[in-house]
């Protein structure tokens, strides 16, 4: 079975992932330079960030126009690119880029970014078709703006 994702209440969050995503916030904006910094200002241990980095973000009600950049880790197979592609199209999301790294020992990396539209689907839905796709790996939002 795929990742899940659910949308949750602040008040149903534990505590350390609201920090997680106040030392992302910082690191962001600058307010603290390096990951040792942000976990001490928001209170949290390097290790705890690092656990969790990946896993929190910020939900915003209007995600219209909002662009997702997704990391892929995918088996070099003829049209497996293309497959991926077109659950994106059936989703409805906007391709902004796709950068593909040189496959290395069958398996090759790709980033892709993503416009979310008013017409695009649920994308915690599009994730967990894109991770059951056979040949797909792993697949990580890496960035939300």
């Amino acid at each position: 079975m795929g990742k899940r994702y659910y949308v949750v209440k602040e008040q149903a969050v534990p505590e350390v992932l609201l920090k997680v995503v106040e030392a992302k916030k910082l690191l962001d904006t600058g307010k603290a330079h390096t990951i040792n910094d942000a976990a001490e200002l928001a209170g949290i241990s390097r290790s705890s960030f690092y656990k969790y980095k990946e896993d929190i973000f910020e939900f915003h009600e209007n995600s219209q126009g909002t662009t997702i950049t997704l990391s892929l880790q995918m088996e070099d197979e003829p049209g497996l690119l293309s497959d991926v592609l077109k659950i994106i199209a059936q989703f409805g999301a906007n391709i902004l880029t796709i950068h593909q790294s040189i496959p290395i020992n069958g398996m090759a990396s790709l980033s892709l970014s993503i416009q979310v539209l008013s017409s695009t689907g649920n994308i915690s839905e599009m994730l967990e078709v894109m991770e059951g796709q056979k040949g797909v790996r792993n697949v990580k939002i890496l960035a939300k703006e």
